[in-house]
């Protein structure tokens, strides 16, 4: 049994005991944090708040500790029961002054999860088991608009100034440590472009009254199941949380321990659990909040004298901005004449980029209420590809993507692209969802083309021959598109056009995907 993270200072001393006579029983601890005194003694742990203000928490008179003490059972009570005992008191015989304290059973410290992943144990079977209870109690947990509230875009945006500010003051000359300010536009834009994803969230009841502070060296492995321990009691408001927040606490904890793999498959098993359909980015944005929170309270660790703060801090900071980079919502133009394998290559970045696909031929025709792969052939420029209907076409391509992009979504739409209005139409909706642009020009040799469209298997395209020799002709330049061969394999192109998409190459992948495939 530990204190929470944030309350987790150098002011740490143990002193070791053995029981005499009683061999069998577990030795005698104590153990003091920023706040607590935590006695172990046998089978139990007795937890004693020190008499202290610290603006955030005043435990300066009895009542107010008796009163922590029960607030602190009652909420751990709802992820280990068994384990919360209740609240006693310690009594002084000769004056007969009592002192509130935290009842607890003794948990196994071999069984720490923080231990056994460093030891290299399989978790798979208890990290499934968390994200379980963990759901199970998002699911029960009552809301409120209070709590709805600190689900807010606003909100979050908040927590985030918040903590930038904070670690600006830690510098003695006001240079924030490499990193941060990096850290601060990627935020300030994911989150500029996603209120209705935020407003999403609270509508869908994913704002709970969670744990707020989970970490596997709070997280024992029992044979009966895992307990939970030391959620934040101290202020309900930073318990407040989206339950994706809540999970991601412990998905970073484990990257920080060098167990990418098991984050990832906790965060999984909590999405399965929870039926959450969050997208990839808010779980990225997530874990990059919890990472940066921690380095912020490692930095103010080093600036009392910790060993080590200053590594960590950087190395948490490194860990947000790999995810915050893989956070960023992207919206990538993929187009070119028919034939040049625009499609194809579309498809196979949506399914390697884990992202929706939105493609102009099948659009057109459900527009127009035809199956598509129902044959609609017509001269350039003609029946469903007059310029009314391409124009109609384009305008509900990018509506919808407007969406997607406001909800978190990355989205790769396949046209032609051959109209410079249409593709400054995408240029304004990126700048106004802040979302990163990326334009690929699909080009091949005329053969290639020739090739590729008369042996082409029916599709959502019914552009032939004819059509391309006449687009051709009109193509304008375009000029900040970056340009990918696509007349080799399909794995070069994919390669090509995702060195310009994601250029940095120590992005985590996406967690999930959603994509299909359409054949050009």
């Amino acid at each position: 049994m530990t204190e929470p993270s944030r309350r987790r200072e150098p002011r740490e001393a143990a002193r070791r005991a053995d029981v005499p006579g009683t061999p069998s029983l577990p030795r005698a601890e104590v153990r003091e944090t920023h706040t607590a005194v935590v006695l172990f003694i046998g089978e139990r742990a007795y937890k004693v708040k020190k008499p202290l203000d610290l603006t955030f928490l005043d435990y300066t008179t009895v009542t107010a500790r008796r009163a922590a003490c029960e607030r602190e059972v009652a909420l751990n009570r709802r992820f280990a029961p068994d384990v919360y005992l209740g609240v006693g008191e310690f009594r002084s015989p000769d004056t007969g002054v009592s002192e509130p304290v935290v009842v607890m059973r003794r948990m196994p410290t071999e069984r720490r999860l923080s231990r056994l992943v460093g030891e290299g144990a399989a978790v798979d079977d208890v990290l499934r088991a968390v994200a379980r209870l963990l759901a199970s109690h998002h699911a029960s947990a009552p809301r409120s608009r209070e709590v709805d509230e600190q689900g807010t875009r606003d909100a979050l945006s908040s927590r985030w100034e918040a903590s930038f500010t904070q670690v600006h003051a830690l510098s003695d000359d006001d240079t924030a440590p490499d990193g941060v300010e990096e850290t601060e536009r990627l935020v300030r834009r994911y989150l500029a472009g996603r209120e209705p994803l935020f407003a999403t969230r609270i509508e869908q009841g994913r704002v709970v009254d969670g744990h707020g502070d989970l970490l596997t060296e709070d997280i024992f492995c029992l044979d009966d199941g895992p307990r939970v321990l030391d959620c934040l009691e101290f202020d309900d408001h930073l318990r407040y949380v989206d339950g994706l927040d809540d999970a991601a606490f412990l998905a970073m904890d484990l990257e920080q321990l060098g167990a990418p793999e098991a984050a990832a498959f906790f965060l999984a098993e909590y999405s399965e659990y929870s039926g959450d359909p969050a997208p990839s980015s808010l779980r990225h944005h997530y874990v990059a909040y919890r990472a940066f929170v921690r380095a912020k309270v490692s930095l103010i660790q080093a600036r009392q004298g910790t060993p080590g703060g200053e590594g960590a801090a950087r190395r948490l900071i490194s860990t947000a901005l790999r995810h915050l980079r893989a956070s960023a919502v992207g919206l990538t133009l993929v187009g070119g004449l028919p034939g040049s394998g625009k499609s194809t290559l579309s498809g196979a970045l949506a399914d390697r980029l884990g992202v929706t696909l939105l493609s102009s031929d099948r659009l057109r025709k459900e527009l127009a209420g035809i199956p598509a792969e129902q044959p609609s052939a017509a001269a350039y420029g003609e029946g469903l590809y007059s310029t009314e209907w391409t124009s109609r076409t384009y305008a509900a391509l990018l509506d919808r993507a407007s969406t997607l992009l406001s909800q978190g979504e990355s989205v790769v739409l396949d046209a032609t692209w051959h109209d410079a209005a249409q593709r400054e139409a995408a240029l304004r909706l990126a700048e106004r969802t802040h979302t990163d642009l990326v334009a690929l020009h699909c080009q091949v040799p005329g053969e290639v083309t020739t090739t590729r469209l008369a042996t082409r298997a029916p599709g959502a395209s019914d552009a032939g021959l004819d059509v391309a020799t006449a687009m051709a002709v009109t193509e304008p330049p375009w000029p900040e598109a970056v340009r990918v061969d696509t007349s080799g394999s399909l794995e070069a192109a994919v390669v090509q056009a995702l060195a310009a998409i994601r250029p940095r190459a120590d992005s985590p992948a996406p967690l999930f995907r959603r994509p299909y495939m359409e054949p050009d």
